[in-house]
């Protein structure tokens, strides 16, 4: 296995071979379009319908009040914290190995929290209801309910969709600069040239962008730990069994994480291949994104056997019942698909000859985050199906097609905006992949050759 990236690669063919997959990707980017639209289409016949018809259309009842909008809206929130999380955090550890892969990331969380968004509008029903959730004062003089999960999420939602927003862009600007002055005339020079902001590249530009990018990373690390604390403090803070464990903070944290790295090394395979970026995302950095996957997963199973443990040796027999429900009641064949997909498959990305397998790891990839699905529907599902009071139960619960519409639609929705993006901004940062070719040239003049180095 060669090095992260070839130190002789020529600056200005940087430039070129990232300004390309703007104007021609492979004809697999169009198949992959039509696709998602034709999921739009899906999910929007499918809100039409539930708009004009009504909620009772999803299935939803008594015990039933969540479902599968609010695990579909925990899965978008937690494949959004790896993108600008495992970025901030790998740029202040100094880590070269993301510089060519983090823009795509960070534009996976933006459009994660947009898809992730949509639902809350979704499972509201009464679209027009929508400001009962945003915090303002009224001429009524009556605040929205600042008891209300729904307001929290407002919050975290809103808080970290702007603040990743405007990590992707402040990252972005040198990189508009070079589409500015590199693109033929058209809409696409007068869009980069509004969006570089003037950037000239002088010494003084260069270091307000650098404290800025800083300051922005050293921000969002808190911020993206805490907004998902907070979508596990909306099960928290409740008393239905199964959800009132006090480790489901650093739990949600976990779980978003693993299922975003996931995600990445899913759009890793795609765009090195739509976008011919063989050069850029090599093998050698799939197989330290594989790895820091692997440890994730193994840090999820170990909060999922603290769970566990926690309800089976505690006091709370309500909560073990439940426990043993979702083993062995009519939910036990999706409980032990998330045990075998979240944690029993994992353990083929400790294997060297899998690492680098570009088939069999967009295969895993895609099934870890099945895995990653079926944990929010196993958290959400039980516990209303088997709560507290027997005259609530309700076993034979399932989404009806209105809901899977929706909730297909938005995988279309989201690899839409992620697809769109890549074609109209440069999906590699071209000055950071520079300075990593540099640095990297720079360290090998001055280093003695070892024998058996490659």
């Amino acid at each position: 296995m060669g090095k992260d990236i070839r130190e002789d690669i020529a600056w200005a063919q940087i430039n070129k071979d990232v300004l390309k997959s703007l104007e021609s990707p492979r004809r697999l980017y169009w198949v992959i379009l039509f696709i998602a639209l034709a999921m739009i289409g899906v999910a929007v016949g499918s809100e039409i319908y539930q708009y004009q018809t009504g909620m009772g259309v999803s299935n939803k009842n008594n015990s039933h009040v969540w479902g599968l909008y609010i695990a579909t809206f925990i899965f978008w929130i937690g494949m959004s914290h790896s993108g600008t999380l495992l970025s901030a955090i790998l740029h202040l550890m100094h880590a070269d190995w993301r510089k060519p892969i983090y823009r795509f990331a960070e534009a996976m969380t933006t459009f994660s929290l947009m898809t992730a968004g949509l639902f809350v509008l979704v499972h509201l029903g009464r679209l027009w209801m929508v400001y009962y959730v945003m915090p303002y004062p009224n001429e009524r003089w009556v605040w929205p309910n600042f008891q209300s999960p729904l307001v929290w999420d407002m919050f975290a939602i809103a808080t970290y969709l702007s603040s990743s927003v405007l990590f992707l862009y402040v990252g972005m600007i040198p990189d508009l600069a070079i589409c500015r002055d590199n693109i033929h005339s058209g809409w696409r020079k007068k869009l980069y040239t509004v969006m570089s902001l003037g950037w000239e590249g002088t010494d003084r530009q260069w270091r307000n962008f650098r404290i800025t990018y800083l300051t922005i990373a050293c921000f969002l690390i808190p911020l993206a730990v805490s907004v998902h604390s907070i979508v596990a403090s909306d099960f928290a803070m409740s008393n239905m069994p199964g959800w009132h464990v006090t480790s489901f903070p650093p739990y949600f944290v976990a779980g978003a994480l693993y299922s975003g790295c996931a995600a990445i090394i899913t759009l890793f395979i795609i765009l090195r291949y739509v976008f011919r970026f063989e050069e850029y995302m090599t093998l050698p950095i799939m197989k330290k994104l594989v790895r820091l996957t692997f440890a994730i997963a193994m840090v999820w199973t170990y909060l999922n056997l603290i769970e566990f443990a926690s309800v089976w040796y505690g006091h709370d027999q309500t909560a073990k019942d439940q426990l043993i429900f979702k083993a062995t009641g009519p939910y036990a064949p999706f409980f032990w698909a998330m045990i075998f997909f979240g944690s029993i498959l994992p353990l083929m990305l400790a294997f060297k000859r899998f690492q680098t397998h570009l088939p069999i790891l967009f295969v895993v990839s895609i099934l870890l985050n099945v895995g990653m699905w079926l944990e929010r529907w196993m958290i959400i599902a039980p516990s209303f199906a088997h709560g507290h009071y027997p005259w609530t139960w309700d076993h034979d619960q399932w989404p009806s097609l209105v809901q899977w519409g929706i909730v297909f639609g938005s995988f279309g929705w989201f690899t839409l905006l992620f697809m769109v993006f890549c074609k109209v901004f440069p999906s590699v940062s071209m000055y950071e992949v520079k300075e990593m070719v540099y640095h990297r040239s720079l360290a090998m003049k001055h280093k003695p050759a070892v024998k058996g180095e490659y």
